[in-house]
């Protein structure tokens, strides 16, 4: 074998082998490219549904109203000569508010009572002409027509005293409106007018507010189907009464505030308003400082009693499907995703009260819903339900 020979060989020899050692690293690489790692089950929140007895109250938004208010309007006319109550101050019924000029209603009582004077003489007379013409009569010594003369004008005279007794009443009753009281107990408001200013009898503009604050009104508006709910818990004894039996409310003030006393239901309204299809339920409380005052925005709670079979869902589980139904994610016994419809009920702070759908030993996903759908595998893990949001 020649010398160039045995070069070509020993170069050719290597190549067979490198050949199959390149070929096997790129199938190598090819399979580690196309085949991706497998993934885990995405990790979830869950909280496992169970009963538990639950309070069960209605909140009622509201305005407080005046248990009593007088609008004072004059009842003759006349000057203002004096104003004698202090604004904003606690008045007792009757309490004196303005002076109207007395004088004018004065002249007319004194003038009533000088014609009644003289009524009253004139039926004097009138009643002694009548007797003395009694036995005249009997004896004809005087004519029937004089003695029937007699009779009607003592009659008249009598009559004459009536009236002028009735005129006397009504100018003691002006001169008595010359003095304008407060029919009722209660704060005053601002003064509305001063001496010196006229006022009309019968005017449409009050010259005073008197309102009464204890107790006050509470004017809730409720819807007519929880109506028809509050009527079934109360013959069924659900709802908690007062020791008077009316059922009984609790009260918030705008701010949070829970109001210290508690009220109860007086009536309601027998209309139910065709607009907003609810009616308007009055509540009394008691108001012994005075803290409420009319016309405040209040939330009224009226206290249904409890149930204690009553599933709650945390409201973050809670989706709407393209229906409009409520739905959430329950994670089986294998761990597979699955889409369940419920009816939910009232909201009780961050939770729904799950009418039907849901029983107990669910397990609910609360947290990771963005990451799971229906028929997926997942991998549950206990959540804290109160910071599921």
């Amino acid at each position: 074998m020649t010398t160039r020979a045995m070069m070509t060989r020993a170069m050719t020899g290597p190549r067979l082998v490198i050949v199959p050692l390149l070929a096997t690293i790129g199938l190598a690489g090819c399979e580690r490219k196309h085949a991706p790692p497998h993934m885990p089950p995405p990790q979830v929140g869950i909280v496992t549904m169970h009963t538990q007895s639950v309070s069960i109250d209605t909140d009622l938004p509201g305005r407080t109203d005046a248990y009593e208010q007088a609008e004072v309007r004059p009842q003759v006319s006349g000057v203002i000569v004096e104003r004698t109550f202090e604004q904003g101050a606690d008045l007792k019924a009757g309490q004196l508010l303005y002076k109207i000029n007395p004088a004018p209603y004065q002249a007319a009582y004194d003038q009533a009572k000088g014609q009644l004077a003289n009524a009253i003489a004139a039926e004097v007379r009138a009643r002694g002409q009548l007797e003395r013409y009694k036995p005249l009569a009997a004896a004809h010594a005087v004519s029937r027509q004089d003695y029937d003369n007699a009779l009607a004008a003592e009659d008249e005279a009598r009559a004459q005293i009536v009236a002028q007794k009735g005129a006397l009443d009504a100018a003691a009753v002006n001169l008595g409106y010359t003095n304008v009281r407060t029919p009722i107990a209660g704060r005053i408001g601002r003064a509305l007018l001063t001496p010196g200013a006229l006022v009309t009898a019968n005017q449409t503009t009050q010259i005073a507010v008197v309102t009464r604050l204890d107790p006050i009104y509470v004017d809730v508006n409720l819807p007519a189907v929880d109506m028809l709910r509050f009527r079934a818990e109360l013959a069924k004894g659900q709802i908690q009464r007062t020791a008077s039996g009316d059922p009984e409310v609790a009260l918030r003030l705008e701010d949070g505030t829970p109001y210290p006393h508690q009220g109860r239901l007086e009536l309601s309204e027998v209309i139910v308003d065709e607009a907003t299809g609810t009616l308007v339920m009055r509540a009394v409380f008691p108001n012994p400082d005075h803290l409420l005052l009319p016309g405040l925005f209040v939330h009224a709670r009226v206290t249904e009693g409890s149930d204690p079979n009553t599933i709650l869902v945390p409201q973050v589980a809670v989706q709407r499907d393209p229906k409009g139904d409520a739905v959430v994610m329950v994670v089986n016994a294998d761990n597979t995703v699955q889409q369940r419809t419920i009816e939910i009920g009232r909201a009780i702070n961050a939770d729904w009260v799950a009418t039907s759908g849901l029983n107990t030993g669910d397990r609910v996903i609360v947290s990771g819903l963005q990451k799971v759908m229906p028929g997926q595998k997942v991998q549950p893990v206990a959540a804290d339900a109160s910071k599921a949001g």
